[in-house]
């Protein structure tokens, strides 16, 4: 019995699994998905509109809350036909007037309505309340005039303007006789 070979054990192996690469592709999949959830929320810019005035003679009309005198309105049509007036087209502070578009034009004109608003806010004691600019470009107007429109915005410096498709039926009137 002395002769029998010994049994030969095998070597034990290390059973530990190395987890390095795991935990940094699982760390990588979580900046991932962090980013794309937050590109995928929806960004909103405000947006302040003035109030509407809802009168019974003249629906959708809008104003600058209690002041349309801060209001300027312009209307876009066909042939860079522009018409712009001030406050409210029942009572309008300056008579629609047509403009053309450039430095004597729309420009001067909102230049002019931005100092004298500016002026009587300040002398009323309120904070620097700048004009609310109404654009309303008309089905018949092209992308060029309301772009035009846009950069004299930037230049004439009027921190505030909306663009609005609603036509009352006396501003299409209005346009159509000038």
């Amino acid at each position: 019995m002395e002769n029998l070979p010994k049994k030969i054990r095998s070597k034990k192996l290390s059973t530990r699994v190395d987890l390095t690469a795991m935990v940094s592709v699982s760390f990588l999949l979580i900046i991932f998905f962090m980013v794309t959830i937050e590109l995928a929320k929806p960004k909103a810019v405000d947006l302040s509109l003035p109030a509407k005035d809802l009168d019974e003679k003249w629906e959708n009309i809008i104003t600058c809350g209690s002041d349309p005198s801060r209001t300027i309105t312009i209307l876009l049509d066909d042939n860079d036909k522009m018409v712009a007036y001030s406050g409210l087209l029942y009572a309008p502070i300056a008579k629609p007037k047509e403009f053309n578009y450039g430095k004597n034009g729309i420009r001067e004109e909102l230049s002019n309505r931005r100092k004298n608003i500016l002026e009587y806010s300040s002398a009323m004691g309120k904070s620097s309340n700048g004009p609310i600019v109404i654009i309303k470009p008309s089905k018949k107007s092209n992308f060029k005039n309301l772009v035009d429109i846009l950069d004299e915005m930037a230049i004439a410096k009027i921190e505030t303007y909306a663009i609005v498709n609603d036509f009352t039926p006396e501003e299409s009137n209005l346009l159509a006789s000038k």
